[in-house]
């Protein structure tokens, strides 16, 4: 539904604005290079633009940090309704490397509501340009979402599987397989 929604709202063309909320540069320079007549991102209908009230979509770059915090909230405002928030790169994301440090408040995610991530350190042009073309419906999914899970203390002692929930094996068991003929 989001994605005909997305149709229906940009149609052919989405204008962009950039923020980096303290990024190291990389993310900023890829997005740049998205820009040039290499990528040619205009001929998907999409342009960078110097204000966010005529944008369409903001593409964050970098961990938000405290200082820029209340300036990010004040500019996905200004931004038109209906806009699209992009987190471009792994500090965007999550926070990247400094997603602990004091002066951090995370990814884009803790501060703004984010529609769409590309996640890189920095994410290459290419995955940018995806990106956004997968937000305006032009290309499809290539993959599928996955889950990741940890185990737990106590399933690591009483030796079960992440997979199927079967005690994994161990000790006897494991030199027993790997002796049996046919493995």
């Amino acid at each position: 539904m989001f994605k005909e929604l997305c149709k229906k709202a940009f149609g052919k063309a989405i204008w962009v604005y950039h923020a980096n909320t303290g990024a190291c540069n990389g993310c900023d320079i890829e997005v740049i290079n998205v820009l040039t007549p290499y990528y040619d991102a205009e001929r998907f209908g999409i342009k960078l633009v110097g204000s966010p009230r005529h944008a369409d979509a903001i593409l964050i770059s970098g961990p938000v940090t405290r200082q820029v915090e209340p300036a990010l909230k004040r500019l996905v405002d200004a931004v038109p309704c209906p806009k699209l928030t992009f987190a471009i790169g792994s500090c965007a994301t999550g926070g990247g490397c400094w997603f602990d440090t004091y002066n951090v408040m995370g990814g884009a995610d803790k501060v703004v509501p984010v529609d769409f991530y590309v996640p890189g350190c920095p994410p290459r042009p290419e995955a940018i340009l995806y990106g956004v073309a997968y937000a305006l419906g032009l290309v499809p999914k290539k993959i599928a979402a996955e889950k990741m899970s940890q185990e737990t203390l106590e399933e690591l002692a009483s030796g079960k599987s992440m997979k199927d929930g079967t005690p994994a094996a161990s000790g006897p068991e494991l030199a027993a397989a790997k002796n049996s003929p046919g493995t």
